[in-house]
């Protein structure tokens, strides 16, 4: 039988993973006294086999990390990882609110208790508690013995229903804050050793990073996802911007642009002058106070039902914004309706630049047309027809005058009136179409600018030569009005009795004569009589009847008597100062006449 060396035998069991046990009893039985080096070489290689292990774990555990992008799958991954690795009952991972000075139990593996998956730490309280406070790692056998640890009732009655003894908590720290704390706890008393809280120092670590860079992760989708709702946000408000100019430069007016904002931001628009009056869009209410506060702030701003955005250029208020329908605002809407408010404040200074420069157009024609009127009466006609003025048509020349208002305001309010409006000689002067009744427009205007306007008329007439005549005539209307106390009146030379055949440029007397005396000359006409002759006789005699018969031949009972008919057809103050006057007048004029 072959002798074998006892210290190869040895060697041999070594390199075959022999264990402990089967190395001492080979060295037993070969007499060999290397028993103790044998063992401790076993020693070493378990050793090395159990952290090769480890690191083979770890690294599998850091790369199933990576590749993690949820936080909470990261969470459960760490407490499971950390389980298996040290082979504990429960593992368990707590967050920290720096804010609120607590620790929170977020995942659990292996726990089978709902009030211990609940337990709330504060910073020094229990074993995590500790670990948070302190960022370093803790472990004991017994917790409940070990009086290392601040014992609170919530915490320790948690750890009792999970029925748990020995616990080791590491922190989760990157740098010096510390996110958390992870756990490994056994239901039996348990000696962790300075491996094992290596072991879960290192798996904490890696799982810090991987659950930081996982928060990142997560907080850069939002952020990218914020940024892409606010991208897509501007590119909708700046096409709804742009949509809103090309508007105004094709020439749209202000309800297009209301219906634009209104369908854009899905409620309804009114768009207000500046004293609060409808120019576009719905009927809306206006706030006075809201459009103060947006002018003062330059932002939009909300009552209890609606928006308002004041229109301003500059620190000038030209009007507002009202939206209704939206409650709500977000932000980029809160924008898009401010610059609809801009572009509302364009469109009505390009009104109100084109409204000055036709003003001034049609300000330099109409001084034209009453300056020189035989100049050149061809061009003055073309001038007018290019502004929409038909010269060779019949219009009326108004005068307005009113002391409580400027010039400006009072043609702007004429404007209703007239086909060419604006100021001449101090005179507010309008052409109007024929049909046109002086007083009306007197009585419309005074409701418009609240205080009294006089109105004279002269027409209709035709072509530049007669409407400067007429307006001289119109001129004369307003100065007799006024010379009369009729303030706030109007009136045409016709209306003005005896005084528009005086002063009357080129009076109808006929129809004068018709107008004053007609019932009477109508009656001689159809019953032969003489009432005309009376009348003379009477006025001739200073109105007495002695001399008056006399003068006619006849008994004074019939001068009475006619008389009498005559106030039957003019009525009976026809002997009054002024009215008596006018028929003396009209009888001049009509023995004038030749009748």
């Amino acid at each position: 039988m072959t002798c074998v060396d006892p210290y190869r035998r040895l060697l041999e069991l070594l390199a075959a993973g022999a264990s402990s046990e089967q190395l001492a009893h080979a060295a037993r039985e070969s007499g060999a006294d290397a028993t103790e080096l044998a063992l401790r070489v076993r020693e070493t290689l378990t050793e090395h086999q159990r952290r090769e292990a480890e690191l083979t774990a770890l690294f599998d555990t850091a790369s199933d990390l990576a590749r993690l992008r949820d936080p909470d799958a990261v969470l459960r991954s760490i407490v499971r990882r950390a389980r298996t690795l040290l082979g504990v009952d429960v593992s368990y991972l707590s967050l920290n609110d720096e804010a609120a000075g607590k620790t929170y139990i977020r995942v659990t593996d292996g726990s089978v208790s709902a009030l211990f998956q609940q337990i709330v730490l504060g910073m020094g309280e229990g074993l995590g508690g500790l670990v948070a406070q302190t960022a370093r790692p803790y472990a004991t056998a017994d917790y409940f013995a070990d009086a290392r640890f601040r014992h609170t009732s919530p915490i320790d009655t948690g750890v009792l229903e999970e029925g748990l003894t020995a616990i080791l908590g590491v922190p989760l720290a990157i740098g010096g804050k510390v996110l958390g704390v992870l756990y490994a706890s056994d239901r039996a008393p348990r000696e962790f050793s300075t491996a094992e809280v290596a072991l879960l120092s290192s798996l904490a670590n890696h799982a810090a990073i991987a659950l930081d860079s996982a928060h990142l992760l997560d907080e850069t989708r939002r952020s990218a996802a914020e940024l892409n709702a606010v991208n897509a946000t501007m590119r909708r408000a700046d096409e709804a911007h742009d949509r809103l100019m090309d508007l105004v430069l094709r020439g749209g007016d202000l309800p297009e642009v209301a219906a634009e904002v209104a369908g854009v931001l899905r409620g309804e628009i009114a768009v207000h002058d500046a004293s609060g009056d409808l120019l576009a869009g719905s009927v809306l209410s206006f706030d006075a106070p809201a459009v103060a506060s947006s002018r003062g702030s330059g932002r939009a701003e909300s009552t209890s039902d609606i928006w308002v955005c004041a229109v301003r250029a500059g620190q000038e208020l030209l009007g507002s914004l009202t939206l209704a329908g939206r409650p709500e605002l977000a932000g980029a809407d809160r924008r898009l309706f401010e610059r609809a408010a801009v572009v509302t404040a364009l469109l009505l200074m390009l009104r109100r630049s084109v409204a000055q420069a036709e003003d001034e157009v049609r300000g330099e024609l109409l001084t034209d047309l009453l300056t020189a009127p035989a100049r050149n009466p061809a061009s003055l006609t073309a001038r007018a027809r290019r502004l929409g003025v038909d010269l060779a048509a019949p219009h009326v020349v108004l005068v307005a005058h009113a002391p409580g208002i400027s010039r400006r305001g009072l043609a702007s309010a004429c404007a209703r009136y007239g086909d060419l409006v604006g100021v001449y000689a101090e005179q507010v002067v309008a052409l109007a179409p024929d049909g046109i009744a002086a007083a009306k427009v007197a009585r419309e205007l005074q409701s418009v600018v609240d205080c009294p306007v006089t109105v004279g008329a002269a027409g209709p007439v035709k072509g530049p030569a007669a409407l400067a005549h007429a307006y001289a005539e119109a001129v004369r209307c307003v100065s007799t009005l006024l010379a009369q106390g009729r303030e706030g009146d109007g009136a045409a030379m016709a209306d003005l009795g005896f005084l528009g055949v005086l002063l009357g440029h080129h009076a109808d007397l006929p129809a004068y004569v018709t107008a004053t005396l007609g019932p009477v000359l109508d009656y001689d006409s159809r019953r032969g009589t003489d009432l005309v002759g009376t009348l003379r006789a009477y006025f001739a005699a200073g109105g007495n009847l002695a001399r008056a018969k006399d003068e006619l031949h006849v008994h004074v009972n019939t001068v009475v008597q006619r008389l009498d008919r005559v106030s039957a057809l003019l009525g009976d103050d026809w002997r009054e100062p002024e009215r008596a006057l006018e028929i003396q007048l009209a009888l001049r004029v009509d023995r004038l006449s030749g009748r």
